[in-house]
């Protein structure tokens, strides 16, 4: 065949031809998976992924919090570039809208003659992992546009970019994008009544719950009952996760379209703790991923920096549709894909609290700013303050029974202006170099790389207090005394000039 004949038919093939694209994108889950070396939980689910698929084992997504990650996972854009950095943000009067040229990867493919989709993945169960309509309030709902799943985006969007929340409405033989959004560590959370609830769940799914004793904590947080039962809960949260994984995968087997679609695992940030969710630390940051299909090489583990905006790209490239030359993410399974030698993320404002953090990591260090280091790690947050694990860290701090390591790196009332952290050696990051003359060429060197970046990616400066107002409005007079003090709190600091 010629070759400008088969270029023509390469430009006209039918979606038809193409893989389909599925992605599992979890809520609040660091890489506790068997196959990421977790010991106290078996993961069979997602070890089968890995088996069958390539793991990356340094992962990072670009914001650490829900709605900013989400913004710049399906633009494939930082969302510092964009204007979607601070956490459910453009939610009052003023708005945001993405750049003339961004378009949202759900549309794309739907250009491309794809079907897109999100939902639960399956047709009886919802992103908790329960039939449709148990329990009570807003998660119960059983209309259909309740089966929808999670977006969470701080831009302005089309409904419209999805056409069902299951693929199962599709035209015969017609490809689909579906992204699966699943509850994950949020499984765990509220009341006390509810965490039974949970457990009781956990016994019904899978015989026994995680055995809090058994659990090893990062070395910051205190073996205190309340946080054993906690992470044990998480724990049980994550075997659920990979239960409904398993079963998404059986219903892709069953309807014979696992061998061509192309299933990425990953979550959105790592586990709602007091150094994980909102920060930059490996515990909030680094998240599991784990890719299997159509030519993914099977039982491969990566060891290069990959960023969560590259789902965008990589998915676009391997339904053929091409990826835009305005994204920021990379095709990492390109055969002439040039490896990162950094991963940026970055921490704004988080519902009521201000803040900005930036961090780089290279092959061997993290560096980390911090732009407010008068203020404490642990601002006045209502979403944080509202955690067990969080209660009970201050209510050990205030009758002065948490051990030194946690009250210097969760309770002082100041933090540095920069931290550096050595990950081999110190995968914690406990002991900030940044003081250190040996790592004087080191810190020199990740402070310029760190600039170079934020210029070019255009990171914008403060929020606007037009903006903030706009986006607490929902908040004043609605009842919220607590939301209302932290917001009297951010504005003090800011006058400040803390």
């Amino acid at each position: 065949m010629r070759p400008l004949l088969c270029l023509i038919v390469a430009l006209t093939a039918s979606a038809a031809d193409r893989p389909s694209v599925l992605w599992f994108i979890v809520d609040d889950m660091s890489a506790n998976f068997s196959c990421y070396g977790e010991k106290t939980i078996a993961t069979p689910h997602v070890d089968r992924l890995a088996q069958e698929g390539t793991r990356f084992s340094r992962a990072y997504v670009t914001a650490p919090v829900c709605s900013p990650c989400r913004s710049a996972l399906v633009t494939g854009m930082y969302q510092t570039t964009i204007g979607a950095h601070h956490h459910r943000s453009g939610r009052g009067e003023l708005k945001i809208t993405l750049p003339k040229e961004v378009t949202p990867t759900p549309k794309l493919f739907q250009q491309g003659g794809y079907y897109t989709c999100i939902g639960s993945g399956l047709t009886d169960l919802d992103f908790r992992g329960l039939p449709f309509g148990a329990g009570k309030g807003k998660k119960a709902k059983t209309g259909g546009a309740s089966r929808l799943g999670k977006t969470d985006y701080n831009f302005e969007w089309d409904p419209a970019i999805y056409d069902s929340h299951d693929w199962a409405g599709r035209k015969s033989g017609q490809p689909f994008f579906m992204q699966v959004q699943l509850n994950g560590g949020k499984l765990r959370d509220g009341a006390e009544a509810g965490r039974v609830k949970f457990r009781e769940h956990v016994v019904r799914e899978l015989g026994a719950c995680t055995d809090p004793t058994k659990v090893t904590l990062p070395p910051y947080y205190p073996r205190d009952p309340v946080l054993l039962q906690d992470w044990a809960d998480y724990l049980d949260a994550v075997r659920l996760t990979d239960m409904h994984v398993g079963r998404v995968l059986a219903r892709l087997e069953k309807e014979g379209q696992l061998a061509n679609t192309l299933i990425v695992f990953m979550t959105d940030h790592g586990i709602s703790h007091a150094r994980g969710k909102q920060f930059l630390y490996e515990e909030g940051a680094h998240v599991p991923l784990v890719i299997r299909g159509p030519g993914i090489p099977a039982g491969q583990v990566r060891p290069d920096l990959v960023e969560h905006i590259d789902l965008a790209a990589l998915s676009l490239s391997a339904a053929g549709l091409g990826v835009p030359a305005w994204m920021q993410g990379k095709d990492i399974l390109a055969a002439n894909y040039a490896k990162r030698d950094e991963a940026f993320s970055a921490r704004d404002r988080c519902d009521e609290t201000t803040e900005k953090i930036r961090s780089l990591r290279t092959d061997k260090f993290i560096y980390i700013r911090n732009f407010h280091p008068e203020r404490p790690h642990l601002q006045p947050c209502a979403y944080k303050d509202g955690k067990p694990t969080v209660q009970r860290l201050r209510e050990l701090h205030v009758a002065g029974q948490l051990p030194e390591l946690s009250e210097k790196l969760l309770f002082s009332p100041t933090r540095p202006r920069e931290e550096l952290y050595e990950l081999a050696a110190d995968p914690h990051q406990i002991r900030n170099l940044a003081n250190d003359p040996a790592y004087s060429a080191v810190l020199s060197e990740h402070r310029r790389r760190l600039d170079a970046k934020m210029i070019a990616t255009k990171d914008p400066g403060p929020e606007s207090m037009a903006m903030y107002d706009s986006d607490m409005k929902p908040y004043v007079g609605k009842g919220s005394p607590v939301i209302e003090s932290n917001i009297a709190q951010m504005k003090k600091w800011a006058a400040e000039g803390k």
